[in-house]
């Protein structure tokens, strides 16, 4: 008596296909000089954008009061 089926039915399963390619990063040569840094800007300094009312006046009152004023 043998063990193998009578018929096969497996089909043999597809070939995995291989994971897309990450596309190099393109070179740029622009001068990096005419690009604005966030050193440029009052945000890249800490600074905060404008905000109306006396809650916001406060507390950047409160954020940049002197150590020498508590």
């Amino acid at each position: 008596m043998s063990t193998a089926p009578a018929s096969d039915d497996r089909r043999p399963e597809p070939a995995a296909e291989p994971a897309p390619k990450k596309p190099k990063p393109r070179l740029v040569f622009d001068d990096p000089l005419d690009q604005q840094s966030s050193d440029d800007t009052d945000r890249g300094w800490g600074e905060r954008p404008p905000a109306a009312g006396s809650a916001a006046d406060l507390a950047r009152f409160l954020d940049e009061k002197p150590p020498h004023h508590l």
